[in-house]
């Protein structure tokens, strides 16, 4: 089966977007003065922008739990050495190489709430990135310095 990710809307986009068309709405009701309302129909319309544009986290098809996303950038020089890494101990991926290049994309999407993550390399073709590895699902603890 292959994993997909969705991006969705956590928690706290909903609640960000609400707090601020809830505030603008009172800043329109309360207040008289044509500054204050300008204010709160900005406060307003850019709460409920953002409550639909807004998504900020992702989801495995299949389950409910949400997902974080991290990405990493290496060189193109450093492929085969970073997926043998990716798929054998993750945990030891040399970060000192991290940004001297973006051939290269590691994804990482984990859940403190199930434990798990996920890792996968991607390579830069000219205009996109495509996968070189399958998903390769670790325990959270394992990925540890990784996703700090």
């Amino acid at each position: 089966m292959e994993k997909e990710f969705s991006r969705v809307r956590s928690a706290q986009d909903i609640i960000i977007s609400l707090v601020l068309a809830v505030l603008g709405v009172i800043l329109i009701v309360l207040h008289k003065s044509a500054s204050v309302n300008i204010i709160g129909f900005f406060m307003t319309f850019t709460g409920l922008i953002l409550l639909l544009v807004m998504k900020t986290s992702y989801r495995l098809s299949g389950t409910k739990d949400p997902y974080k996303k991290k990405e990493i950038f290496f060189a193109q020089s450093k492929r085969d050495s970073i997926a043998a890494t990716i798929a054998s101990a993750p945990e030891n991926i040399d970060l000192s190489e991290e940004n001297k290049g973006n051939g290269l994309r590691v994804d990482i999407f984990f859940s403190r709430k199930s434990g798990k993550a996920y890792i996968r390399l991607y390579e830069y073709i000219p205009y996109r990135y495509e996968s070189c590895t399958p998903y390769y699902e670790y325990d959270i603890d394992k990925l540890g310095k990784l996703i700090k």
